[in-house]
C-alpha cells in the first residue's frame, strides 16, 4: 500500500535529513532538559510540597522558556535577535511541547512523581529525544524547516 506522502515523493529514508532532524532534535532537547530538570530538582531538594502536577507542568513551562531561550543564542549568530527568537518560536514549539510532555510522562509513570533519580533521567532524555524526531524529521523534509 502506497501512502500519500509516498506518492507525493516524501521519503522517510533519507540520512542525511535524518543526521540534521537529530542535531535539531539534541539541541531543543538540551534546552528542555535544563529548565525542566532544574525545576524538578529544585523541589525535590529543597523539600517543597506542591503538587506533582504543579512541579510537572511549572518544569514544563521553564523546560519551553529556557529551549527557546538556548535555541536564540544559537540562531542570533545567524540573523538578527528579533529574527531568531521568532524563528525559535515558531519552528519548533509542538516539538518542545511533545518532547516536555513525555519526559514528564516517563518521570511520573516510573517514579510516581517529579522526581529525578540516577536511572530515570537517561530514559527520560531518550524518551524526550525519541518523541518529536519525526515530526521534527517530517518537518525539514517535507516543508525545509528546522530551528537550526
Amino acid at each position: 500500500m502506497v501512502t500519500s506522502a509516498e506518492q507525493a515523493g516524501f521519503d522517510w529514508r533519507c540520512g542525511a535529513t535524518w543526521r540534521r532532524a537529530c542535531r535539531n532534535t539534541a539541541w531543543c532537547l538540551l534546552g528542555c532538559a535544563i529548565g525542566d530538570f532544574g525545576t524538578i530538582a529544585y523541589f525535590q531538594f529543597m523539600g517543597i510540597p506542591w503538587p506533582t502536577l504543579s512541579i510537572m507542568l511549572l518544569a514544563i513551562v521553564n523546560g519551553l522558556l529556557t529551549s527557546i531561550a538556548l535555541e536564540t543564542i544559537i540562531l542570533s549568530r545567524q540573523m538578527a535577535l528579533g529574527a531568531a527568537f521568532r524563528t525559535a518560536i515558531g519552528m519548533s514549539f509542538i516539538s518542545m511541547i511533545g518532547m516536555e510532555v513525555v519526559m514528564n510522562a516517563v518521570d511520573w509513570t516510573l517514579t510516581g512523581g517529579a522526581k529525578l533519580t540516577w536511572w530515570v533521567v537517561p530514559l527520560m532524555l531518550a524518551a524526550g529525544f525519541a518523541a518529536p524526531l519525526p515530526y521534527n524529521y517530517w518537518r525539514l523534509k517535507a516543508l525545509g524547516k528546522s530551528c537550526h
